[in-house]
């Protein structure tokens, strides 16, 4: 049964050592999940009992398509009101707990691996009617229209629904699920769940346009970020901007996963 991280809050002891494996680079960040405390949370309007950890925002000259939250819903707490920007799209991924979705009439109830989108424009709502808190991975992105196109709909889904496909030469130890089809071209962002079994790895230094948001859902890595390896574990978040070299070779006894973002499909504005 998949396990899927997030945030651990709460306070390290007094006496722990500051130093941290956290990175900021020009090229790339990590968040470790040792930094994703109580005091670095934020909240958000028109939500009640919320808090959230930003990952990720647009920065300039660094990546600039998309943010990245995590949320934590204590019992009772949501939105009937969430996205203030009409413009824009979202996946959510529940890590662990239960929650209510409505999208117009329709209401889906969310678990641990859940997965939905929902397009610009949506009426949505996100509520905790459970006794437990819930926590959601959270990613936005304004959409951009491209020539002949249609906003996609949306749709609920699960982890455990769509099959990893494995990627070319991979015998299986690197596969993508891919909860949209890569060339429906009215979707101009993917969220992706990438898994390694362990030995199995990125044999080339990813190189490309795309920006890219990566939580580690489960298992460990060693990662190649510009040029750097880094160990990552579950919790840890990686925040790469375009171009920025990238490879991956799994470790430990179990999979390794982690929750992919990428602005894909659209012309490059001038």
């Amino acid at each position: 049964m998949s396990t899927y991280a997030f945030p651990p809050g709460g306070m390290p002891d007094m006496g722990d050592n500051p130093e941290s494996t956290a990175i900021f680079t020009e090229a790339y960040a990590v968040l470790p999940a040792s930094t994703q405390r109580d005091i670095v949370t934020s909240f958000l309007p028109d939500w009640t009992g919320t808090r959230v950890w930003v990952l990720a925002r647009p920065l300039s000259g660094f990546a600039e398509t998309f943010a990245q939250y995590a949320l934590e819903l204590a019992p009772e707490g949501g939105s009937n009101t969430p996205e203030p920007d009409r413009d824009a799209q979202a996946v959510l991924f529940v890590a662990y707990g239960a929650a209510r979705l409505t999208m117009g009439p329709a209401t889906f109830g969310l678990e641990a691996g859940s997965y939905a989108y929902l397009p610009p424009g949506s009426a949505w709502t996100l509520w905790n009617r459970s006794e437990d808190t819930c926590g959601v991975h959270w990613i936005r992105k304004r959409y951009v229209q491209g020539s002949g196109y249609t906003m996609p709909e949306a749709f609920v889904t699960h982890d455990r629904d769509v099959a990893p496909i494995p990627m070319p030469n991979s015998n299986g130890d690197w596969a993508t699920q891919r909860f949209v089809d890569p060339f429906d071209l009215n979707h101009d962002m993917h969220v992706n769940i990438v898994n390694f079994r362990p030995g199995g790895r990125i044999p080339f230094a990813e190189t490309h346009v795309m920006e890219h948001g990566l939580y580690v859902l489960e298992g460990t890595a060693e990662y190649l970020l510009n040029k750097d390896w880094v160990s990552v574990g579950p919790g840890d978040f990686m925040w790469l901007r375009a171009f920025c070299p990238q490879a991956c070779i799994a470790t430990g006894e179990g999979p390794f996963r982690y929750l992919l973002y990428k602005d894909v499909n659209r012309h490059v504005p001038l």
